[in-house]
């Protein structure tokens, strides 16, 4: 009983195993697998664009600051307040400091967003081939699976008997027509023998009137005596004469 138990657990194991392992059903959950990146991939890609941005607002903005400050300080000094010039020009070194450093930041945030396009678009490019190479071999697969289940269909056919059954019948009616065939010539000798017969009777009646007329006029026969009828020959004797 438990061994029948385990060999239907393993049975099943292995059926599982094999399914895991069919290529086919590998390549449908690869391309699932590379498709549900996209998304990740395009979230990623719409964060960086957004620091783009940030970064900009911030670079700009400072551009902004510096130059209201450096207006300030010309008004200031024009107006020969050099203290609160000095205050404006202490506030601009500042800024510039982190105009410099918003500058590689944004330059940074730039060059990222760029390269995770191209990242993308390569990523897409190599899914659609790979989309397209698994959609060609599962339609080959389809496809020799249906020659295989043709082939099956044509073994089937061949192994009813059908081929040795058409032969044996095209062979005995070959053999049946030959030997109708064999049956007409022979009757057609038959009758060929039968009318070689009746002209040879013909031709030597006609050959005894023809001799007992000239008999008749050289006064050597008997005028009323009747024609010499043919001699009558045997089945035999013609057998012989048409050998």
């Amino acid at each position: 009983m438990w061994s029948r138990i385990k060999r239907l657990f393993r049975s099943i194991l292995g059926w599982f195993i094999e399914l895991g392992e069919s290529p086919e059903m590998i390549l449908k959950q690869n391309i699932r697998d590379m498709q549900d990146q996209v998304p990740a991939m395009n979230e990623n890609l719409a964060m960086m664009k957004a620091q783009v941005t940030l970064t900009e607002k911030s670079y700009q903005g400072l551009l902004q600051k510096e130059k209201d400050l450096t207006a300030k300080i010309k008004a200031a000094l024009k107006a020969e307040k050099r203290d609160i010039a000095l205050n404006y020009a202490t506030t601009l070194e500042e800024v510039r400091s982190e105009l410099e450093v918003e500058k590689r930041h944004h330059d940074l945030a730039i060059q990222s967003f760029e390269k995770a396009k191209k990242v993308r678009a390569t990523f897409l490019r190599q899914i659609e081939g790979k989309i397209n190479e698994a959609k060609k071999a599962l339609s080959n697969k389809r496809q020799a699976e249906w020659q295989a289940k043709v082939a099956d269909a044509m073994e089937t056919f061949k192994v009813a008997g059908v081929d040795s059954t058409h032969d044996e019948m095209v062979d005995k009616l070959n053999q049946d027509a030959a030997v109708a065939e064999g049956k007409l010539e022979v009757a057609l000798d038959s009758l060929e023998a039968v009318d070689f017969d009746i002209e040879q009777e013909a031709k030597s009646m006609q050959a005894n009137e023809t001799l007992r007329q000239f008999e008749m006029e050289m006064g050597l026969g008997d005028l009323n005596a009747p024609p010499e009828a043919p001699v009558e020959k045997s089945l035999g004797e013609r057998e012989k004469e048409l050998a």
